[in-house]
């Protein structure tokens, strides 16, 4: 699953989730938050934000597009403060509208507070209901707001008291980074669906974020992951409180991480993404082996696993299709005058090194297959004699509700339709999936266990929002984004 050249999904794939980033107790807190969200660009492109607290009160600062886009120097400087909190979004619940940008800010009796949020709680829509019904009205239509009520309803002392008898009212996943005027408070739920990481820079100062890149841009080191479960409270005193105030679960980080969301330069569950994905194409080599002449990595998810596989099976590897990486986010797009347009403009065949030979087409993952079928047809009319698909994951026939915004089971070709029809639908001459015993093995060595609900359908967390919940909230979300509320109408992604 590629993405495109200004780090947009393709459309018939998983969308990207979110990503957060902290930093506390350094003067320049607001820029190294905004340095550490650059890299966690691949992360969300929708919107971007940081929050900023002085001890006295908290500035925020959001807006959409990437966060290059957002953030203006002007605009970072009028961000003072020793601590920071920020956000990069791809919205899985919600609609892509200003007012949803994150972290989101309230103030209630113990101050302003301002929150940020990966992942995607599953009871949501039925606490907001409940809430709604008992006088509280919402500003967004973002899940994270729901966590925000909750806080400001509790009768705590404390801000993190009142955040994890709020989190314990949620069922799902998230991994948030929550500022008052003098603290940054952290915290994974009990199943650690979402990777969340500790850094230290050279002075000291803590740092946190959804992947260890964020650490290697601002000259952190990664010292250790949040633990699920865990809640970390970063204070004038340091790290003045790890605690663990909710239930055990048995643990179930995304496998999808290591498939294709994380960057392969992180470190997410205890390691290096990179390696875990040329495992997984070292394996797919021993299960879905072919006679070929050439491996050819769809770029640029593809690329770890592809040359796995090549290690694996001795057939060479190189770059037979070419990625545009400066494609901007419109273009004009001649009707009907040039065959799959919105694929060869990010795409383009590489005819002196395909003409003639068996290819094996690497990628990460194959979803609706449309855009597959596009470039197969594309890497054949460049003369390819053989086209062979491999998919570095096992298929995928259910939907992900903890924080990937997946499409439906309906538009999972593979939830409907068997591996055969799926390779006459692509029209390579062969099609192979990596087991998921074969992906679980490539993995080991991280956290254990690991949620893979989205190639079996068996949730560790089951689904608390009915659908007649989930279409009411759909409906709020067209109407929200039809009349653009606070932000002004903003063309939602298809």
């Amino acid at each position: 699953m590629t993405r495109d050249g200004a780090g947009s999904p393709r459309t018939d794939g998983f969308r990207d989730e979110c990503g957060v980033a902290a930093v506390f107790g350094h003067p320049e807190a607001a820029n190294l938050v905004y340095l550490a969200l650059y890299a966690l660009q691949h992360r969300g492109q929708e919107s971007a934000g940081i929050a900023a607290g002085d001890g006295e009160r908290i500035r925020r600062s959001v807006g959409m597009g990437h966060v290059a886009e957002v953030f203006t120097p002007q605009r970072l400087e009028e961000l003072a403060g020793t601590h920071a909190i920020g956000h990069v979004r791809y919205g899985t619940a919600g609609g892509s509208v200003l007012e949803n940008a994150q972290p989101l800010r309230m103030t209630h009796r113990r101050g302003p507070v301002a929150l940020a949020h990966n992942g995607n709680l599953v009871n949501a829509l039925t606490l907001r209901s409940e809430l709604v019904r008992q006088g509280s009205i919402f500003r967004t239509t973002s899940d994270t707001e729901v966590i925000l009520h909750l806080i400001a309803r509790s009768r705590a002392a404390r801000l993190e008291d009142a955040l994890a008898e709020a989190l314990g009212q949620v069922e799902g996943a998230y991994s948030l980074v929550v500022a008052d005027q003098g603290r940054v408070i952290v915290a994974r739920d009990p199943r650690g669906f979402r990777p969340l990481s500790l850094g230290r820079l050279p002075d000291g100062a803590p740092v946190v974020a959804s992947e260890s890149c964020a650490f290697d841009l601002i000259g952190a080191r990664f010292e250790r992951d949040i633990a699920p479960g865990e809640m970390l409270v970063l204070g004038p005193g340091g790290e003045e409180a790890s605690f663990h105030p909710f239930p055990a679960a048995d643990p179930a980080p995304c496998i999808f991480e290591y498939v294709y969301f994380s960057r392969p330069d992180s470190y997410v569950y205890g390691r290096s993404v990179g390696q875990v994905r040329r495992a997984m194409g070292r394996r797919l080599a021993a299960e879905q082996g072919v006679d070929a002449d050439l491996v050819v990595p769809v770029p640029d998810s593809g690329v770890p696993a592809a040359i796995g596989f090549s290690h694996a099976s001795g057939i060479p590897f190189d770059f037979g299709l070419v990625r545009n990486h400066y494609i901007g986010r419109t273009f004009i797009e001649p009707a009907q005058s040039i065959r799959h347009f919105g694929v060869k403009i990010k795409l383009n065949a590489v005819r002196a090194l395909i003409a003639g030979r068996r290819v094996v087409l690497v990628d990460d993952s194959l979803v609706r297959g449309t855009t597959m079928a596009k470039i197969v047809t594309m890497v054949r009319a460049a003369g390819a004699r053989e086209i062979h698909v491999r998919i570095s994951c096992p298929p995928t026939v259910a939907p992900c509700y903890y924080g990937v915004d997946t499409p439906s089971k309906e538009e999972l070709i593979a939830s409907h339709t068997e591996v055969e029809a799926i390779r006459a639908f692509i029209e390579a001459d062969s099609l192979g999936y990596l087991s998921l015993e074969g992906l679980t093995r490539a993995v080991q060595g991280g956290d254990g266990e690991f949620c893979v609900a989205c190639y079996t359908g068996d949730y560790p967390v089951p689904l608390s929002d009915g659908a007649e919940v989930r279409r009411e909230m759909r409906l709020i979300d067209e109407s929200v984004e039809e009349i653009g509320g606070i932000g002004g109408r903003q063309e939602k992604k298809r």
